[in-house]
């Protein structure tokens, strides 16, 4: 059986969590929840629990021996680093950075890991990138939306442009939405359950919209999540766009086509999930992914999904696509 490579799956570090105590106010605070006593909240909105294997490697190491995963490419979820002032931000970044170069040098076979970046100061972003890549970073993380900032603000031109030029891979994972106080969606975990989802739908179609990947074209994107809602909402994407002018003004191709120029990982809890998402970009274009260390995350069950793919699918899925995108 071919090697598993997890390309979606994240780590915090005790740094990154003292920083964000000091300096996350006032939007962002960690507080107890009915799910953790460490609980990370927006505005009030809890969406990300904190518990010990985020922070444990070792508990890492063993839970992937024993699903079967052979390497995983870690990154930090939200939020981030988007947080305090561009000193603040950086500073959270090189931390993190750092600790997970460092986390690569002590398990060179099973670690690798994407890049941190103050977005929201492109200035200090575009040579933080160039340093973590020298330290070995293979990927860049970013989030749905930067503290309500779209994706394809002209403000982080600079830093699209430098990612670009690497053809870097780039995993677009959900944070909080805008949107979310006014939906109500601190109720019920509805967070996590649905407003993720919009916030990664909402980014990539804005990019579609706006000509974005006929702009970067050497980019790599990786819809978090199984594609989110997009694999689902294809057909109408589509119709939008051959009956709404609009949808059309800056991109001559249907949705359709721009979904299959990009990347997913295999995050789903549903097999029919995994196969529309698998319609939609192509087996050359999945690759396996769990969530890894969220309540949320399903280490075992995405794999044994990603298992029930005929032969050729599944090899694919599990680490060929991942090797081939992330030059491993």
């Amino acid at each position: 059986m071919s090697a598993v490579i997890d390309v979606h799956s994240h780590m915090f570090t005790e740094n990154w969590l003292e920083l964000l105590r000091r300096h996350g106010g006032p939007d962002y605070e960690v507080a107890p929840s009915l799910d953790s006593p460490d609980t990370v909240h927006y505005k009030g909105a809890s969406f990300n629990v904190l518990e010990p294997q985020h922070f444990d490697f070792e508990a890492r190491m063993g839970k992937m021996a024993a699903a079967g995963v052979d390497m995983a490419i870690i990154s930090l979820p939200a939020p981030g680093v988007f947080w305090g002032s561009g000193d603040i931000s950086l500073e959270a970044a090189r931390s993190v950075n750092d600790d997970f170069s460092q986390a690569q040098a002590k398990y060179p076979e099973q670690i690798r890991w994407m890049a941190s970046l103050p977005w929201e100061y492109p200035e200090l972003a575009v040579p933080e990138l160039t340093r973590a890549c020298e330290q070995g970073a293979v990927a860049v993380l970013t989030l749905g939306n930067i503290n309500g900032r779209h994706l394809t603000d002209e403000l982080f031109a600079p830093i699209w442009r430098a990612i670009d030029d690497r053809a870097l891979p780039v995993l677009v994972h959900p944070t909080v939405p805008p949107g979310t106080l006014d939906l109500a969606l601190s109720q019920y975990a509805m967070v996590a359950s649905i407003g993720f989802m919009v916030d990664t739908s909402v980014a990539v179609v804005r990019m579609i919209g706006e000509g974005f990947f006929d702009q970067y074209p050497n980019l790599k994107l990786i819809a978090a999540h199984a594609g989110a809602t997009l694999p689902y909402l294809v057909g109408r994407l589509d119709r939008v766009y051959d009956v709404t002018r609009r949808a059309r003004v800056n991109i001559s191709k249907p949705p359709s086509e721009y979904l299959r120029q990009i990347y997913y990982d295999s995050v789903c809890y549903e097999f029919e999930a995994l196969e529309m998402c698998l319609r939609v970009g192509g087996s050359d274009k999945l690759m396996y992914g769990s969530d890894y260390p969220f309540n949320l995350g399903d280490m075992e069950g995405c794999l044994a999904r990603v298992d029930r793919l005929p032969e050729e699918q599944r090899h694919a899925v599990r680490s060929e696509n991942a090797m081939r995108i992330f030059k491993l």
